[in-house]
């Protein structure tokens, strides 16, 4: 499967984007979904996952409360929207599928990455 993330850009401190990550060329659906951000000299790290049916969550507590992930079977597309951003959300954000049972923070879980679409949070 192939996947592409879309919709970064920049964004004052408080505001709000949404990402949206469009799958192509195999059976969305059987895949859970992770998103992963990367800041400018750190490591990747997990922001959150949502299982196959997207019944089940799981967050990063650096966004819990903030950040919602959710999918769209039918049109083979995953989201990220994320609110009340912050200046330490500033990253490239990656999405990711995987075939795991599970939720999942590991990246090593998730077999298929998009390209990352760039978030800057203006203080």
């Amino acid at each position: 499967v192939q996947l592409q993330a879309f919709g970064g850009g920049l964004v004052q401190a408080g505001g709000s984007l949404r990402l949206s990550c469009a799958a192509s060329g195999g059976t969305f659906n059987s895949y859970a979904m992770g998103w992963f951000r990367q800041a400018p000299g750190k490591e990747r790290e997990f922001v959150a996952a949502v299982t196959w049916n997207g019944m089940s969550t799981y967050y990063a507590d650096s966004v819990k409360g903030r950040f919602t992930i959710s999918r769209d079977n039918a049109k083979n597309t995953g989201y990220l929207q994320m609110n009340s951003l912050k200046p330490e959300d500033t990253a490239v954000y990656y999405c990711a599928a995987g075939k795991t049972p599970r939720l999942s923070r590991w990246s090593s879980d998730y077999g298929y990455w998009g390209q990352g679409t760039l978030v800057t949070v203006s203080s």
